[in-house]
């Protein structure tokens, strides 16, 4: 294969110290109610993030089937997690804010204030990046709601992962790798200075750099009409020192560990990012088995380290009830799966 393609923002991974308890929170408020696989193993490849030693972990992927990315949620299982010794505010180096979709911003906001979630700002308009509001988990981790209006279908008030913000440190080095090397090349939202939003959640008035990108090429391969469209937001702050997010801590521990692209192409793509000199520093280099879903993965860091994922997807579950798995190595790599196909992924829901 000469190309590579993207199709879009697989998941994102959060560490967590109860896989169950997280899970059952973003079924029940975000919709994430469909599993893709479900774990207990151990984490061999990721020797550079986990102290140079194999990690036991218990890992679950899971979708929202209206469309958007997934959440991967994983947790040591031998190891106790560290959590972060500072509170991670805005522009700390790493992926510090997950952003989901929903429909309608407004009746989010009033659905989120009567669940009692933990809102931390009110609606904020961000011109062609649309509006969006700020909460907090169970575990404090922040989450951006913002309306879209790129739907694979819609039964619900939210859908799926639509980016995330990582703290940068330089803003234009960051431009050139997401937007050169990952293809998010088009600003639709740029703005400098304070931010009431950013005031609320920290209780400080600092001075920001905000830039919001996505692709302006289109999304291919098998799963891009259920994935949709993605944006990422960079955010450098201007007037205090940045703190690492992961500093001496492992990839796994609690936050928000990598951001995943669903690719295909990867050998390709390997050879881009060497050519950008930001190599993989992770390689399953031939095919990784979860168990129900399999493929290949590697990992780059960005100019500030933050970890970004690449799946190729070889197999996945269609219907597990019947044993029915998709090799994906037997179609062309590009074309998208039919929406019945798609859809059927639903069968695998998880009802409370």
């Amino acid at each position: 294969m000469s190309e590579w393609y993207v199709s879009g923002i697989q998941q994102v991974g959060i560490g967590n110290t109860s896989v169950e308890k997280t899970w059952a929170f973003y079924r029940k408020h975000f919709g994430f109610d469909v599993p893709v696989f479900q774990e207990e193993a151990v984490a061999n490849l990721m020797l550079p993030y986990t102290g140079g030693e194999p990690q036991k972990r218990n890992a679950t992927l899971t979708l929202n089937m209206n469309g958007g990315g997934g959440l991967e949620i994983w947790q040591y299982t031998e190891r106790t997690p560290q959590s972060a010794k500072f509170d991670i505010l805005p522009g700390d180096l790493g992926i510090h804010t997950l952003k989901l979709k929903t429909t309608d911003i407004h009746k989010a906001f009033e659905y989120c204030k009567k669940q009692k979630l933990e809102l931390i700002s009110e609606i904020e308009e961000r011109g062609k990046a649309g509006c969006s509001f700020l909460l907090k988990d169970l575990w404090g981790n922040v989450v951006e709601i913002t309306e879209s209006d790129a739907w694979f279908q819609r039964k619900g008030l939210f859908g799926g992962v639509e980016g995330v913000s990582i703290g940068v440190s330089d803003m234009e080095q960051s431009l050139i790798f997401y937007g050169d090397l990952l293809g998010f090349d088009t600003k639709i939202w740029e703005s400098e200075g304070t931010f009431e939003t950013f005031e609320s959640w920290t209780g400080e008035n600092h001075s920001y750099h905000r830039v919001i990108l996505k692709r302006s090429e289109a999304y291919a391969g098998a799963f891009s009409p259920l994935l949709g469209a993605a944006q990422i937001e960079l955010v450098q702050v201007k007037n205090r020192a940045s703190n690492v997010i992961f500093k001496d801590r492992f990839w796994g521990d609690p936050g928000y560990i990598h951001l995943c692209f669903d690719i295909q192409g990867m050998d390709t793509l390997k050879k881009r990012c060497e050519e950008f000199n930001h190599p993989f520093t992770v390689d399953s280099a031939n095919s990784f088995d979860m168990g129900e879903a399999a493929g290949r993965f590697a990992y780059i860091e960005d100019p500030d380290g933050t970890l970004i994922e690449f799946v190729e997807t070889h197999k996945v579950p269609i219907l597990k009830k019947i044993n029915f798995y998709l090799d994906l190595r037997k179609r062309d790599p590009k074309k998208p799966l039919s929406n019945f196909m798609l859809k059927a992924l639903g069968f695998n829901r998880v009802k409370d």
